[in-house]
């Protein structure tokens, strides 16, 4: 049985198509999805209680959302016109919007199950997006998922909040025994379960033929192992029968569960595989970056979401020396010159990086970058680069980690630079003093040991 069809194969810039099924195992179907074509807001919840508790805490939760979404449109379409001053909406506005929005769908489940015995402790998870121009805002709760299939590569881009990747997070465990657990896939958090709730939010830039797939655990439990098989069934052209073949995989395998698939294609024009182009290179320039290189995928795209882009003509200044700046600039096309005074010390290609020392400390530039012929750059702020340590604790760690590194080769090749300019210093001046016969007294005073650095 195939129930709750939502379809709008016509719409532009999206596509999409939605199907839920009770599976073949289940009485009830707890799961609950919602498209607003108006709003470009989808979500799929995964209630879970017992007792239809389950059913009641996913319609609640997916009916608060999209009301406190309602609430705050105005701050949305602000966003979207990119209004400036006071009424400037930033991409944090908008996620902060999303979370709230869950945290008040939690706090309504919490008192529907406070007021009722029978269904207390119910709770659901969430997973979301809000499509806003090119931009997709992410927002998820639990083990419901989003995935992404782009040039026909599939990729999942949620983490599940459940007990295994707690315990690989916090290295209590390896990877082996946690396999081992029964009760490995057991949600962390959910919405409803307590009055508060944390949620996840990401945001991802789209391009042409860029498609989206959000499903509860009804679905990808049966391609834990075979990525390239969800994306197989994703690669379907039509939205609507993606969602079906995908339901009915899932119920041939077992149907274990509550099924529930959207799937939404996003369309745009001609520039779509130059935008793609562009997103890959941001993408693989910041994995090579030493100061991104320990980040999975998923932080890689949390790295992505405060970066900027921003064009530079020939001989326009990125930074002058000695003024005081807050932004890592990142070469992404052309080149930059580095310079001191009028000399230029070196020049920058795409993929190196300039200015990271502002990220966690005020201080003047130590020097001024130029660009050399027409340059593209990505910007990356300390406000919203601080935002991410705040949040994000495992990335923080590793980004303050490699910040440490950065920092101790910096200064072993500069003691090492200043070791031996001392040492030729000390050979320049010691030939000086001591004429050619007195050969062994200039060779003791050079092979004292350099002066120690004053780090003070």
């Amino acid at each position: 049985m195939q129930e709750g069809v939502a379809t709008n194969p016509e719409a532009e810039p999206l596509q999409f198509a939605a199907l839920t099924d009770v599976g073949k195992q289940r009485e009830h179907n707890e799961d609950n999805f919602l498209v607003d074509r108006r709003m470009s807001l989808f979500l799929v919840c995964d209630g879970m209680g017992g007792h239809a508790a389950g059913e009641v805490a996913s319609a609640i939760a997916v009916r608060s959302f999209h009301e406190e979404l309602k609430r705050e449109w105005e701050m949305v379409e602000d966003y979207r016109a990119k209004k400036s001053g006071a009424e400037r909406v930033s991409r944090r506005d908008i996620m902060n919007v999303l979370e709230f929005a869950v945290n008040r769908a939690s706090m309504r489940v919490h008192e529907a199950a406070k007021a009722d015995d029978a269904k207390r402790g119910m709770g659901t998870t969430l997973v979301g997006v809000l499509i806003i121009g090119s931009e997709a805002f992410i927002v998820h709760v639990g083990d419901s998922r989003l995935y992404l299939l782009r040039n026909g590569a599939i990729e999942q881009v949620t983490e599940d909040h459940n007990v295994m990747n707690e315990l690989l997070k916090r290295k209590k465990m390896s990877r082996e025994k946690v396999e081992k657990l029964p009760q490995k896939n057991a949600v962390t958090r959910a919405v409803g379960v307590y009055e508060h709730v944390e949620p996840d939010t990401l945001v991802l830039d789209l391009a042409a033929d860029d498609r989206l797939l959000l499903c509860s655990d009804g679905l990808s439990m049966y391609f834990e192992d075979d990525l390239e098989g969800l994306g197989k069934l994703l690669r379907v052209e039509d939205e609507n029968e993606a969602v079906s073949q995908l339901i009915d995989t899932a119920n041939e395998l077992g149907g274990k569960d509550n099924i529930t698939a959207l799937v939404i294609t996003f369309k745009t024009g001609e520039a779509g595989d130059e935008r793609a182009r562009k997103l890959a290179l941001k993408r693989e320039i910041l994995a090579r970056m030493p100061l991104f290189r320990p980040l999975n995928d998923r932080e890689i795209l949390r790295v992505l979401q405060v970066t900027d882009a921003s064009q530079f003509e020939d001989g326009q200044f990125v930074m002058r020396e000695g003024d005081s700046g807050d932004e890592l600039f990142i070469v992404l096309s052309g080149r930059v010159k580095i310079m001191h005074g009028d000399a230029v010390l070196t020049t920058l290609s795409p993929g190196e990086h300039v200015g990271e020392m502002a990220l966690i400390r005020s201080q003047p530039r130590s020097a001024t970058v130029v660009a050399d012929g027409p340059a593209e750059l990505m910007v990356i702020r300390r406000t919203e680069f601080f935002e991410i340590l705040r949040k994000e604790h495992q990335l923080a760690v590793k980004l303050l980690w490699q910040f440490t590194n950065v920092l101790a080769d910096r200064l072993a090749a500069t003691n090492k630079e200043l070791s031996s300019a001392k040492t030729e210093l000390a050979e320049d001046v010691t030939t000086e003093i001591y004429p050619e016969d007195d050969e062994e007294d200039r060779k003791t005073l050079v092979m004292l040991p350099p002066l120690t650095l004053d780090e003070s």
